[in-house]
């Protein structure tokens, strides 16, 4: 009887060892390039509104489609912060000394898809700062099997994430 129940402990931890832990290493190998393609296509978005003063549907359109190609699908937070120079300064964004504030009103990701669907395209200008942060909303495997083998409880939790942000370099042109 011990011979034998010990024979079926070995046969289980080797089927652990064999399929289980191959398959959350696979998994978590499968998120960790997730994530590397959507920090990628996240930081390539940013930097071509940045460097071109403006964002298109068609930028916008090509960006989502690159991180929904991982296969997951997400929750994307859009910020741009127009700058509002004060309308009595009669001086260029460049120079430092100006009199007055200068203001900035944002523009949410709602705001952002709703001027996309009806112009096309925002056009920004030198000075404005775009934020855009991404996070996965479903379950990855990997998650799936840290849940079931670690009980980490929690469905707010998400494994690919990324953000990029930064200040529009140059003026958009309509």
């Amino acid at each position: 009887m011990g011979d034998s129940l010990i024979t079926i402990i070995a046969i289980f931890l080797a089927a652990i060892l064999m399929f289980v832990f191959p398959l959350m290493s696979m998994s978590e190998r499968t998120d960790d390039v997730s994530q590397l393609a959507v920090q990628t296509a996240t930081t390539e978005f940013v930097d071509t509104i940045r460097t071109t003063g403006k964002l298109t549907l068609d930028d916008y359109d090509k960006y989502i489609q690159t991180i929904t190609s991982t296969g997951n699908s997400f929750e994307v937070d859009m910020l741009v912060q127009v700058l509002d120079e004060n309308p009595g300064v009669k001086t260029t964004q460049a120079e430092m000394t100006k009199i007055g504030e200068n203001l900035y009103y944002n523009l949410y990701t709602s705001q952002i898809e709703d001027t996309l669907q009806s112009n096309g395209r925002i056009t920004l200008k030198e000075g404005d700062l775009v934020s855009v942060s991404v996070k996965n909303t479903n379950q990855t495997i990997s998650q799936l099997l840290k849940n079931f083998f670690y009980q980490i409880a929690g469905n707010d939790t998400y494994q690919i994430a990324a953000q990029h942000a930064g200040m529009v370099t140059v003026n958009g042109t309509k």
